[in-house]
């Protein structure tokens, strides 16, 4: 069984810094057992992050209730139990969206998460470009290869004509009916005409450079992505294979 310290010394071992701003996307059931759950994982990232650092978390919301930024809970099916633990968790800070809430905890949560936008809401003023500026990471610690959500920020950098969008509608729980316009993020902006799937791809694309730092977190072994150069891995994939 993992602790929360020898959790905490597979993180260091990974090479997550202090002070860093990490973006985490996990599968609980790949970590292994965990003494304390999801709990102790989080506790385990906090830690080894510290006070300067900062840790950001997709969470989403079932579609078909009504939207309330902090009682709605996650679809656990869909982003896993580590994301609901966490929106339960003490001091986290919401991005107030129906369509793409995030939570942080940290010293940058309010400028991760302030100001995000109604629409394009993975465009210009996103947690997902704010993350890249901070010269911030990706976490995957078991999580599906097409989960890597910081891949809708190079959808929106890549210079490639008739991106597809989608205009969708929200129920809020205090003003009801929104609709909120963006890139398509379910289905891509394109078609690719190798497959369905070029979000998986790029990511192992990516992987197959040699330039993640991979190490045992639990039972998985993880991997640790700087955002700035997978983003820019992903926007000249984009532009290359969608254009």
């Amino acid at each position: 069984m993992h602790t929360t310290s020898t959790l905490c010394q597979q993180l260091r071992e990974l090479g997550i810094p202090a002070g860093a701003t990490l973006m985490v996307h996990v599968s609980m059931r790949e970590v292994g057992t965990v003494e304390g759950g999801a709990e102790a994982l989080c506790d385990a990232l906090l830690d080894v992050l510290g006070p300067e650092g900062t840790l950001l978390v997709v969470l989403g919301a079932d579609p078909d209730e009504p939207f309330d930024v902090s009682t709605t809970p996650v679809d656990v099916e869909d982003m896993g139990i580590f994301a609901e633990i966490f929106r339960q968790r003490h001091g986290v800070t919401f991005a107030d969206h129906a369509a793409a809430r995030f939570g942080a905890c940290g010293r940058l949560a309010e400028h991760l998460l302030g100001g995000m936008p109604l629409h394009d809401y993975h465009g210009v003023g996103s947690p997902l470009e704010r993350l890249t500026e901070c010269h911030g990471y990706v976490l995957r610690l078991g999580a599906d290869v097409d989960t890597v959500t910081l891949t809708h920020w190079a959808e929106y950098v890549a210079d490639i004509p008739d991106k597809r969008r989608v205009r969708l509608r929200y129920e809020r729980a205090d003003t009801g009916e929104q609709w909120i316009e963006s890139l398509d993020d379910t289905y891509g902006i394109k078609e690719w005409e190798r497959g369905e799937d070029y979000f998986s791809q790029i990511l192992l694309d990516y992987l197959q450079e040699g330039v993640v730092c991979k190490g045992c977190v639990g039972d998985v072994e993880a991997e640790l992505i700087p955002a700035q150069a997978f983003v820019s891995f992903a926007v000249e994939w984009m532009e290359r294979e969608l254009s």
